[in-house]
């Protein structure tokens, strides 16, 4: 595999990346055991860009507390050359930033059409993924998932693990997106957040972006850790009989309508604004509004993506008629793929407005 970038491996250890010596930065879990902080409501997230304030946030096992000064990734498994860096050095490497979306499947523990909306939209700064894995050189020809191990571990759901660890196909992992974290929004990643350093999938669900990162393995199978076997698999849609599961990977075409608020009041006639947020692993080229309960729909503009950012969408709706009003919006993505009515997590929002003759 030859270099992406021209790889700085001067100061690489290549002696100390004993399986294991990851983890001695470790100083203590905090808060053990299962945290969830909700999100704004869609109508509260009228930025661009999400302060940190209002992201959502998913613990599984507890929050780690980092010695930043012990702190070290090891890249190993079925490469040429495993190696260990630190803090420092990880910052010494090429950088880049990728405006992305951020979304939480939700607890994988409840029906997932309840999980929807925990989303954000933040710009992350790191070292490629793809650059660490040229310097190590995989082997390509048997080395198909990078598995990632974040420094939390205990019991989630009744199920032990003694380290929290996800995998990627390794197709997504030498992509151009896949960022080894360790800034967010500008601002150097928390602890709540995962840092010291975290992996970042964009596209993917946030789930695959092991938080409090310590250790990246190209190995030959998929992962045998529970979060990757026990919890965040679902249905796979395409399966008639509804048996099959898939990984909770991509992140199907989605939107949320930020105006109207629920409950707003408006005269008529008059026009009324509507614009909100879509996003999906692909990116989104049509949404449609509709405000007769799906019995006709018209396009609004959209704004194009430029990286995994959400994508604002905006149309003038005339309503001439009073009474309660019922507003959807339904994305396509650039595959084709349209957003459903119902009956799953990523279902059209739906938001009731009330409307009075002037």
């Amino acid at each position: 595999m030859a270099d992406i970038y021209p790889a700085p491996v001067d100061f690489i250890d290549r002696s100390d990346y004993r399986l294991g010596s990851e983890r001695e930065g470790l100083i203590q879990l905090q808060s053990n055991g299962l945290f969830i902080r909700q999100p704004p409501k869609p109508h509260e997230l009228e930025e661009d860009i999400t302060p940190e304030g209002c992201l959502f946030q998913t613990i599984h096992m507890g929050a780690p507390v980092v010695d930043t000064s012990r702190w070290k990734l090891i890249l190993d498994g079925l490469v040429e050359r495993p190696f260990s860096i630190n803090l420092r050095q990880l910052r010494q490497m090429p950088h880049a930033s990728v405006m992305s979306f951020h979304e939480c499947y939700g607890s994988p523990l409840t029906d997932p059409t309840k999980n929807v909306w925990r989303i954000g939209n933040v710009e992350w700064k790191g070292v490629p993924l793809r650059y660490l894995l040229a310097i190590a050189r995989p082997d390509l020809a048997r080395g198909y998932f990078v598995w990632s191990d974040g420094l939390d571990s205990g019991t989630f759901a009744g199920v032990s693990a003694d380290r929290y660890q996800k995998d990627l196909p390794i197709e997504k992992a030498l992509s151009a997106e896949a960022l080894v974290a360790y800034e967010m929004n500008g601002q150097p990643l928390g602890k709540e957040r995962g840092g010291p350093v975290r992996l970042v999938v964009p596209g993917w669900f946030g789930t695959n972006s092991t938080k409090w990162l310590c250790r990246l393995s190209v190995q030959e199978t998929r992962s045998p850790s529970p979060f990757t076997t026990t919890f965040y698999n679902e249905i796979d849609p395409t399966d008639a009989s509804g048996i099959r599961k898939r990984p909770v990977w991509k992140v199907e075409p989605n939107s949320m309508i930020v105006r109207p608020r629920p409950e707003d009041r408006f005269s008529c006639p008059d026009y009324v604004e509507i614009w909100g947020r879509a996003w999906g692993a692909v990116e989104i080229v049509r949404v449609e509004i509709s405000t007769d309960q799906g019995h006709t729909w018209s396009e609004a503009s959209v704004t194009p993506r430029k990286q995994f950012e959400w994508q604002l969408f905006r149309l003038q709706v005339f309503i001439q008629q009073s009474g309660r009003h019922t507003i959807q919006a339904r994305a396509t993505d650039r595959l084709g793929i349209r957003q459903p009515l119902s009956n799953r997590r990523n279902h059209v929002p739906i938001v009731q407005i009330q409307v009075e003759s002037k």
